[in-house]
């Protein structure tokens, strides 16, 4: 009776331990930006799952996940670097590296982290598992100064790609060999690059420029060219408006043979042919755009706006290069993110504290869930996309 009743109690707690088990694959991240923290989701049954306190000053947090979909990497403006283990709901390991830090990256076979920061400039790069240090690339230029860093992304290849908003720069560090990376420095490429992308197939890094008009592109698989300019008298002779927030160009749409970016100050999409790098077309829109992002598919481009249209979105249909619907979901429209394959877009609205799920075919809108002032949305697909 004894080895019964063990055997029955055995049972039932391995019932108990299937039941917790949870898959990985439609997981998420939602930051919270006033408390500090993040929201553990689920996309397929929309849900809340668990809340991570406490993980410091997250008004610009970015977030990347392990290979296994497993852990999610956020990274604060106050330095902070957290692991949270999303089928434990917890925090795995944090630390605080650096005293502005402005986004990250992990690299091509999972084991990297690295951190771009702001103060002290440079590059920091960590083991994913122990988070221990493994590199510091100081971005030192001139005399004695250190450049902010930007737009910092993984590349093909085991590398980092990232701009120097001071020194007008665009480095490439190859960590094949951890303990010796190699860094490759494109100067002079222009005037405060400050932001970046790296094209969905690991060809192209594109910087934006702040401090003049046009972009850079560099050419991964042929460096020996450095860098090109792209589109270097766009809106030389255009009135000046103020700009409420700076774009992303993370956030910039890549869709068949075209790049769609906002263009910065305007209240238009630019529509970059990608065989020639040449503008093919502008489209109007509602206001300066901030993110402009391509569903899975391809066939259609979302964009949201700074202050004071931040409570629009406005879908674009590639087919036609034009306009196709205006949404209104709330107020204070501050991200977007695609399920994997596309079907449902999701929504942050910052000002009404809420979550807001689209069906991206009918446009209507599928459910609601609270969240107190969200700013980012991360879905753990972003695993298998280079540049995410």
């Amino acid at each position: 009776m004894t080895k019964l009743l063990s055997f029955l109690l055995a049972l039932l707690c391995s019932f108990n331990v299937m039941a917790e088990l949870r898959a990985t694959g439609d997981l998420g991240i939602v930051i919270e930006r006033e408390d500090g923290n993040a929201l553990i989701i689920n996309t397929t049954e929309h849900k809340r799952l668990a809340k991570i306190d406490k993980l410091g000053d997250l008004s610009h947090a970015s977030v990347v996940f392990s290979r296994d979909q497993r852990y999610a990497y956020v990274f604060g403006r106050d330095g902070g670097l957290t692991k949270i283990d999303m089928l434990k709901d917890a925090v795995d390991k944090r630390i605080v590296q650096a005293g502005n830090s402005i986004g990250g990256a992990i690299s091509q076979d999972g084991k990297l982290i690295a951190v771009s920061n702001y103060t002290p400039g440079g590059v920091k790069v960590f083991s994913a598992d122990t988070l221990e240090l493994v590199a510091d690339i100081p971005s030192n230029y001139g005399e004695g100064l250190r450049s902010k860093v930007v737009g910092l992304v993984d590349a093909p290849g085991q590398r980092f790609v990232f701009s120097l908003f001071d020194a007008g720069e665009i480095w490439m560090a190859d960590f094949k060999n951890p303990k010796t990376p190699v860094i490759k420095k494109f100067p002079s490429i222009g005037k405060q690059p400050y932001d970046a992308l790296m094209s969905p197939d690991g060809h192209y890094y594109i910087a934006g420029l702040f401090g003049e008009p046009g972009l850079v592109l560099l050419d991964l698989w042929n460096t020996d060219a450095g860098v090109k300019h792209i589109l270097p008298n766009y809106g030389k002779d255009d009135e000046k408006l103020p700009v409420y927030k700076m774009p992303h160009l993370e956030g910039w749409a890549i869709a068949g043979d075209y790049v769609f970016a906002p263009a910065i100050g305007q209240h238009k999409v630019l529509v970059i042919d990608k065989n020639t790098w040449e503008l093919h077309d502008t489209i109007s829109v509602a206001g300066q755009p901030v993110f402009v992002m391509a569903r899975p598919d391809a066939r259609q481009i979302w964009v949201n706006f700074a202050f004071p249209d931040n409570n629009q979105l406005q879908v674009i249909d590639v087919k036609d290069l034009a306009l196709h619907k205006t949404l209104s979901p709330g107020r204070g429209v501050l991200h977007m993110e695609f399920t994997p394959r596309g079907e449902q877009v999701w929504v942050a609205l910052r000002d009404d504290n809420q979550l807001v799920v689209y069906d991206t075919e009918t446009l209507q809108e599928i459910t609601r869930l609270p969240a107190n002032k969200p700013n980012g949305i991360f879905f753990s697909s972003r695993a298998h996309k280079i540049g995410l």
